[in-house]
């Protein structure tokens, strides 16, 4: 049968395939968002070869051969604890983030540090001597790192087939491509084509490999929406360019929990693993400095501790300022508005900025707490003590709400060292304590009285 070609619209969000442009997607709901790329029908005489058997017989779940030491060890301890305990064989791993954030960095470290692998590293970015330059500066062992500079996805399978690797990793996506598409590298169909090559390698050689794609600002077409259905695992590195921190966060993981996160540092020999967030996020400056205060955050499964600075300020123009980096500004809007409404306090007339120290993006609510100690500290000039900190949401009628997994803050405070964490007086907390003390405030206004008195 001979291949026959039309366009189709996809949506550069999702992947939701359609046959004419709409402005909206049907299936997630995002604006222009569709994109206009060649489809194949028929059988195309180019496509990759399957290395998957085609005798292959249904079989008893009971009857299956499983191991719970199948799982390989990549050598960075942080990275095989968001796995779940490793790489498993024949997986899809999907490492996703912004241009710049370190992704290369990680993915060639992971070779370097784990020499007892043969990794084949297929870059379609770099030449094989910018691979070089980067290896010399990251350090570790190159013995047992091959590098292969090709774009055609058939002569990749070919040579990894060949080679039977214990690891591959394709960096990137975006510049891949099959010759069975006649699309341009990076759209949707050779996005979802080369995904799909590569998966079928996978399960077919028993090979992990591990995929570098890129998203943009707005999370358009270079993004992880397309392959998160393909892939098993998806992981997605953040941070600040700016900044010195990256957090690598699980989002898909068919082999573990999505409530992990690892945290790394960019240095200039590579990302070094932070193993104790906290010990870097916590003050390093000077005791007795007004507008900060100690958040006890859990993202997922991890507790750990950071500053939330804030500055208040008398407004210069007639319209304060409301500022905020790494927290939502709606929320500081609305944690604002209560201090006014339910404790009085008049901060309309004054501009408020607020920081989450580290370059942190903070979303959970248990930060509320430490936002309005933190306000409050600055419009009163008051220095909070540098051993207290808090966990706890802040409702609309100001009261403060009880957290998830308070016992586990309050353990990785009193780890650190602090000696007064206060929660809500809603909260069941069964821990017991011996060098930290909790305080249970009910209210803002209470929680006023119990710090500023």
């Amino acid at each position: 049968m001979s291949v026959k070609n039309k366009t189709i619209w996809y949506c550069s969000s999702c992947g939701n395939e359609s046959p004419k442009w709409m402005g909206r997607c049907p299936a997630c709901g995002e604006w222009n968002t569709m994109v206009e790329a060649p489809a194949q029908t028929g059988k195309a005489s180019a496509g990759v070869a399957s290395p998957l058997r085609n005798d292959r017989k249904p079989q008893q779940l009971k009857d299956i051969a499983f191991s719970d030491e199948e799982r390989k060890s990549l050598g960075m301890a942080e990275v095989d604890r968001i796995l779940g305990g490793g790489i498993v064989p024949g997986s899809l791993v999907l490492v996703a983030g912004e241009p710049g954030i370190g992704k290369s960095t990680l993915s060639l470290q992971i070779p370097l540090h784990c020499p007892d692998l043969k990794t084949l590293y297929v870059s379609g970015e770099e030449s094989a001597k910018q691979v070089k330059m980067r290896a010399r500066r990251l350090g570790g062992s190159p013995d047992n790192c091959l590098i292969y500079t090709e774009t055609l996805i058939e002569n990749i399978i070919s040579e990894a087939t060949a080679i039977n690797p214990d690891l591959m990793i394709v960096d990137s996506v975006q510049t891949m491509y099959s010759e069975s598409i006649e699309s341009a590298p990076g759209s949707v169909s050779q996005i979802k084509e080369v995904a799909s090559a590569l998966l079928r390698f996978a399960k077919g050689s028993g090979v992990p490999v591990i995929l570098i794609g890129h998203i943009t600002k707005d999370g358009f077409i270079a993004g992880p929406k397309i392959l998160e259905h393909i892939v098993d695992v998806v992981l997605q590195f953040e941070g600040e360019n700016r900044g010195s921190y990256r957090i690598l966060r699980s989002i898909k993981n068919r082999f573990g929990s999505t409530s992990e996160l690892s945290v790394f540092e960019m240095t200039g020999s590579g990302l070094r693993e932070v193993s104790n967030p906290s010990e870097l996020l916590i003050p390093m400056h000077e005791q007795g400095l007004s507008g900060t205060a100690i958040c006890a955050m859990l993202d997922g499964t991890r507790p750990f501790l950071f500053e939330v600075q804030s500055l208040v300020s008398s407004a210069v123009y007639g319209t304060a300022q409301r500022s905020a980096t790494g927290f939502d500004v709606r929320r500081l809007n609305m944690l604002l508005a209560v201090l006014e409404k339910r404790a009085g306090f008049h901060l309309s007339a004054k501009d408020v900025f607020l920081n989450m120290a580290g370059g942190l993006k903070v979303n959970d609510p248990a930060a509320d707490l430490a936002v309005i100690v933190a306000v409050l500290s600055s419009n009163f000039d008051f220095a909070i003590p540098a051993d207290f900190c808090f966990a706890g949401e802040v409702g609309l009628s100001g009261e403060i709400r009880p957290v998830s997994q308070t016992d586990r803050r309050i353990i990785e405070a009193e780890r650190l060292g602090f000696k007064k964490i206060f929660v809500s007086s809603f909260s069941d907390t069964q821990q017991k304590t011996k060098d930290i003390r909790v305080v249970k405030v009910a209210d803002v206004p209470e929680l006023v009285k119990a710090l500023f008195r």
